[in-house]
């Protein structure tokens, strides 16, 4: 009687312990079944996020210069970088930034010409009037042309004209060649532009 007493009390705490592990199991496929569909779409969200935003603009990077600085314990080094941002609607900007690496100097400046973008008129894919913008010792013209001219003009022009969507223009550099002033004379002219119906 003792050995069937045995068994009957054995049997129920077996079939406690094969329930109990068998919801564990269960639980476990229902998260691993929503897991990987709830980081997929996190993931797509955060990509819907921010990809629009960084993929609509238009990067280039125009100069990037060394710089040493001599101190009492020795030289320091750092980099320059020129930066021009756009989305090829009309909005472009720039920056100068430095940084003890290239590419956080790169970095740093795509982030302030982003924030500091400027709009531009624009009259079909041209500019609306003729303007000379200057800086320091460069003066750049910027000529309107017509459809298929294409833009003439030297690399630092050429990126901010790309960047604000101009797509036909003929401009000089007269003076300094210097890649900043020459960028800044640009926008100093693209800033004075009027529009198409106040001119």
């Amino acid at each position: 009687m003792t050995d069937e007493q045995n068994k009957e009390n054995l049997v129920p705490e077996e079939s406690e312990v094969q329930q109990e592990v068998k919801q564990t199991e269960q639980d476990q496929k229902v998260s691993e079944e929503t897991l990987p569909t709830k980081k997929f779409e996190e993931s797509k969200r955060s990509h819907a996020s921010e990809g629009p935003a960084t993929s609509e603009l238009m990067e280039k990077v125009i100069s990037i210069n060394r710089i040493t600085k001599v101190t009492k314990g020795g030289k320091k080094l750092s980099f320059s970088a020129l930066v021009v941002v756009g989305d090829a609607k009309g909005n472009v900007g720039y920056s100068l930034s430095k940084a003890s690496e290239v590419a956080n100097a790169i970095r740093k400046a795509m982030i302030i010409a982003k924030r500091n973008m400027i709009s531009v008129p624009l009259k079909g894919t041209t500019i609306p009037h003729e303007i000379i913008g200057k800086c320091g010792g460069s003066n750049v013209l910027l000529k309107p042309a017509s459809e298929g001219t294409g833009v003439i003009a030297s690399g630092p022009v050429r990126a901010v004209c790309d960047g604000a969507g101009i797509h036909n223009i003929l401009t000089k550099c007269h003076r300094s060649n210097n890649p900043i002033n020459v960028v800044k004379a640009a926008f100093d002219g693209l800033s004075r532009l009027k529009s198409a119906q106040k001119s």
